[in-house]
């Protein structure tokens, strides 16, 4: 029984060996049409080309599915970075010797293969005749027992998987002769399916696709699927294209099938293509691709899928004003594009929850709008803080390529935001300030509350001019908060009241006329006291400082000053 299954494997190995010589006459360089020095990318594109030309689904003829089956192992050789230095050094992408033609003394062109070691059997095979005389070529190679490695780089096992799809080890000894859609054939392609995309389980579609504001462009498969390779290519080409904006990856729906089912995937026959695409709402959904397998169709369908969440607006008609949404600061595009840029709605996914996106194409930089927004390059960014400040975030923007662009445009927007919760802190702190220690204006209308005969002393900063106006501001803003001035009266034993205001001396000079005939002209600021009750005040016309304007107002509270009488009441216009 052994010496007849170690028969048919010698028939078996000299008829594969037969096949292996012939089908290493074809160069995938010249399949693929493609120089010896040729890149990645370039055989790419020509595996591509050639796909779409022979593919079975377009082709049914013998000759058509035999060349895709040519390209496909040409690709598999030439995509390999190990598997194509073997093939150019040893003309084989296993890197075993001897299957190039050689010169003489290397047993007529083909290097001559020893038998094996101990408890393994040789063989030697003789193309032309047995004799081994003239012009024949001789190959030798040993092989095992059964599960054991052969020089080819193969046993018995892989022999009968290979050529029945069973397993020495099952219950047929001869590896199961009912089929050829065994075991090996499932590894084999297990091994080689989806090999250059990123693999995607249950944990990392939570943690990096479900909702995070990128589109992902997904390829489903099984172990089963035809064509693989095919798809491979073309997400190659899309994603290279598209790198930065969006990513890709691979789903194995027959390792996990109820991850596949969860997202609504059903394995097929063929692979299936599908983006995860974010709706208006921010939620995330998958939208399978149905049309051809064609990279422009698909980056196409890609691109159509990328976040919409920055709004196209007519610059002319923009209100700059307007309060952000939710709090949220605005940044603006302005580029000559007629559709949203490609980065920009990139950007516009990943910070959707944390800017309100506009974008807004313009002629050129002389546009009346860019420069009233004091733009002075195109393409440039421009942003609203939530309170409504705006800033010139970028101008004369470069882009190298999509996914550079990106990082960079990234951390501009990452330094605007800080710059926006400053600003928000800060409003927030001054929104929280008590009304006591703002200055009102005197005004017609808020005299009487301010300075009204209820006022026991009524402290006035007159300016003439808005510099003067801030410096007497924060003088008795400071002042009013020391408690030294609220203390009680010598006299009366009573806390008098103090109030404190601002008076525009430029536009309210009658004003100042009731106190004094010259209405105090010639003074830029000064300091008035006025005791609406008994219609009597003190001025102070030096430098005004918080130390002078503490001293000034002590000496009214304490009686130590010298008051005068008002020529008539004073009315605020």
């Amino acid at each position: 029984m052994k010496t007849r299954r170690i028969s048919i494997a010698i028939v078996l190995c000299a008829s594969l060996f037969v096949l292996n010589i012939e089908s290493k006459t074809l160069d995938p360089y010249k399949v693929l049409g493609v120089d010896k020095n040729a890149s990645q990318r370039e055989i790419q594109k020509a595996f591509h080309k050639l796909s779409l030309q022979y593919h079975p689904d377009k082709n049914k003829n013998k000759g058509a599915q035999e060349k895709f089956a040519e390209i496909n192992n040409a690709y598999d050789i030439l995509s390999d970075e190990e598997k194509r230095k073997n093939y150019d050094l040893y003309g084989d992408e296993k890197g075993a010797p001897g299957f190039d033609a050689g010169g003489a003394g290397d047993h007529g062109g083909y290097t001559y293969f020893t038998s094996g070691g101990p408890g393994q059997s040789g063989f030697n095979f003789r193309p032309g005749g047995m004799g081994g005389q003239g012009g024949a070529r001789s190959f030798s190679f040993s092989f095992g027992g059964p599960g054991s490695q052969s020089s080819f780089g193969f046993g018995l096992d892989d022999i009968f998987s290979n050529m029945f799809g069973g397993d020495m080890g099952s219950g047929n000894q001869f590896g199961g002769f009912g089929g050829f859609g065994g075991s090996g054939r499932s590894q084999s392609r297990t091994r080689n399916s989806a090999k250059s995309i990123p693999s995607i389980n249950s944990q990392m579609y939570k943690k990096e696709i479900s909702d995070k504001g990128m589109t992902w462009l997904l390829l489903s498969h099984t172990s089963t699927s035809r064509g693989i390779q095919h798809y491979e290519s073309v997400i190659g080409e899309v994603a290279s294209s598209l790198k930065g904006a969006m990513k890709v990856g691979s789903l194995n729906c027959e390792t996990d099938a109820s991850f596949c089912k969860g997202l609504g995937i059903y394995p097929r026959n063929a692979p299936r293509l599908f983006v995860y695409s974010l709706k208006s709402s921010g939620n995330g959904a998958l939208v399978e691709y149905s049309d051809d397998l064609d990279v422009k169709r698909v980056k196409s369908f890609c691109q159509e899928h990328l976040p919409g969440f920055s709004k196209r607006i007519d610059l002319d008609h923009f209100d700059f004003g307007s309060q952000s949404i939710g709090g949220l600061p605005k940044v603006m595009l302005l580029s000559t594009k007629k559709d949203t840029p490609v980065i920009w709605r990139a950007l516009s996914g990943l910070y959707r929850d944390r800017f309100v996106f506009y974008d807004a194409q313009v002629r050129d930089g002389s546009d009346p709008a860019v420069q009233k927004l004091g733009v002075n390059a195109l393409p440039a960014i421009v942003g609203w803080l939530s309170n409504g400040e705006k800033h010139i975030i970028e101008t004369g923007i470069s882009v190298k390529d999509i996914k550079s662009a990106i990082q960079d445009l990234s951390g501009l927007l990452d330094t605007f935001e800080k710059k926006n919760k400053k600003a928000a802190s800060q409003s927030k702190r001054e929104q929280s300030e008590p009304e006591a220690k703002q200055v009102p204006l005197i005004t017609g209308s808020n005299f009487n509350e301010i300075c009204g005969e209820k006022t026991p002393v009524c402290v006035i900063g007159v300016f003439r001019s808005s510099k003067t106006r801030e410096k007497l501001e924060k003088v008795l803003l400071s002042v009013s908060q020391k408690s030294l001035l609220r203390r009680q009266h010598v006299a009366s034993g009573s806390r008098d009241s103090v109030t404190y205001a601002l008076l525009d001396g430029a536009k309210q000079q009658s004003f100042l006329n009731a106190f004094d005939r010259s209405g105090y002209k010639s003074s830029d600021k000064l300091l008035l006291a006025y005791k609406p009750r008994k219609g009597k005040f003190a001025v102070f016309e030096g430098e005004v400082t918080t130390e002078e304007a503490e001293s000034f107002i002590s000496s009214v509270l304490s009686g130590d000053v010298q008051f005068s009488n008002t020529r008539q009441k004073p009315i605020a216009k």
